[in-house]
Order: C-alpha cells, then sequence, then structure tokens
C-alpha cells in the first residue's frame, strides 16, 4: 500500500488485480480445451463469463455512487457464478481434467466469498445512510 492509498482502495486495487488474473487464466485454459464441438461450445460460455469477471469488476471503480456500485457489482457476483458452473461443467464431464480446474474453481469460489461480502457491506452502510 502505497501513501496515498487508503486501506479500500488497496483492497480494491487488490481485487481488481486478482479478478484480471483470474479472468487471463480461463482464457489460458479455453486455450487448452479439445478442439471438441462440445468444448468449443462449453468453452465460448466460460470465456465468456470468466472474462467479464474481470472487465466487470474494473468499471466497479468507476461508479459513481453506493447505488451504481451495488448494481456493477450485482454483475461481477452473477458472472462469477456463471463462471463457476462452466468450470464445473468442464471438469465433471471430463472436458478438463481436474488439475486443470482446481486452481481456478477455489480461486473463482473465494472471488465470490469476497465479493459477496462486499455487496453485503455496501448495502448495510446505505441502509444506514438513508
Amino acid at each position: 500500500m502505497n501513501g496515498n492509498e487508503s486501506p479500500r482502495e488497496h483492497f480494491a486495487e487488490g481485487l481488481r488485480r486478482r479478478t484480471k488474473a483470474f479472468a487471463f487464466e480461463v482464457l489460458e485454459l479455453c486455450r487448452r480445451l479439445p478442439k471438441t464441438e462440445e468444448a468449443r461450445v462449453v468453452g465460448r460460455q466460460l470465456l465468456r463469463a470468466g472474462m467479464s469477471v474481470g472487465a466487470n469488476y474494473r468499471a466497479i471503480s468507476r461508479a459513481r455512487s453506493r447505488a451504481e456500485f451495488i448494481s456493477k457489482i450485482n454483475v461481477v457476483i452473477e458472472e462469477a457464478d456463471e463462471t463457476l458452473f462452466w468450470l464445473e461443467a468442464v471438469s465433471e464431464k471430463g472436458i478438463a481434467s481436474a488439475p486443470e480446474t482446481d486452481a481456478l474453481l477455489r480461486e473463482g469460489n473465494e472471488l465470490l466469498r469476497i465479493l459477496v461480502v462486499s455487496q453485503r457491506t455496501a448495502k448495510k452502510t446505505r441502509g444506514r445512510s438513508s
């Protein structure tokens, strides 16, 4: 944390780095998927949702109000949850091996938990200031 950065900004920057890294790891996994029709269809869904986690979290920093922050974080939560679904699908259906998906599933679940707590905190804070 630099001297000009608040703890909240430091946390947000760390989460922005993590969501971007997560998106890029999803991209790398999708590049390694087999060249079958089912892998292409599921891989496109996984890629779209996974990349959206990083892109939409980045947009949160431009929220102009608490309500807009909550709206934007809801989108990130939905995309993170969808990404987890597609990761489970490629793993459980043998499209990708467990070693390829385990770390992404762990990171995705951890990011989802952090995002949900952030959403709840923002909602509680909004309720107090209303």
